[in-house]
């Protein structure tokens, strides 16, 4: 029988986790935030930052925020709300209301990646979305 090499077995153990995070839900997300911050006092590196760093114009660009406009649900209403539930992690109830509401604000204070990602989303399925900074 041959022995399995300690390395391997860490980087298979760190690869499974890695895959599991990678496919969590914004609202998974959010848990294990409040999980490690509040069970293990981790918390962001951005939260104890004092230090001002010169972050030039491109930088900028990037660290900007995004607020998510529903403008209409297009044809597929039910897929817009199955969606709105699972990005804001409400209700359906909740997420049909924010549907029969249009324009209205979905999320709120996305980087530009996670704001991209979800307007594509919400683009697939038909839905009409903008995005504010």
């Amino acid at each position: 029988m041959i022995k399995e090499n300690k390395n391997t077995t860490n980087t298979a153990k760190i690869a499974n986790l890695a895959k599991e995070l990678v496919n969590l839900t914004v609202t998974e997300v959010n848990e294990l935030t409040i999980i490690l911050k509040k069970d293990y006092g981790l918390e962001s590196n951005h939260d104890h930052q004092t230090e001002t760093v010169p972050i030039n114009q491109e930088q900028k660009k990037e660290n900007l925020r995004y607020n998510i406009i529903l403008k209409s649900s297009g044809i597929s209403k039910l897929a817009v709300v199955k969606l709105i539930k699972e990005i804001t992690g409400r209700g359906l109830k909740d997420s049909k209301e924010l549907v029969d509401s249009v324009p209205t604000t979905i999320k709120e204070s996305l980087n530009k990646e996670e704001a991209e990602l979800f307007k594509k989303k919400f683009e697939e399925i038909g839905a009409e979305i903008e995005l504010i900074n």
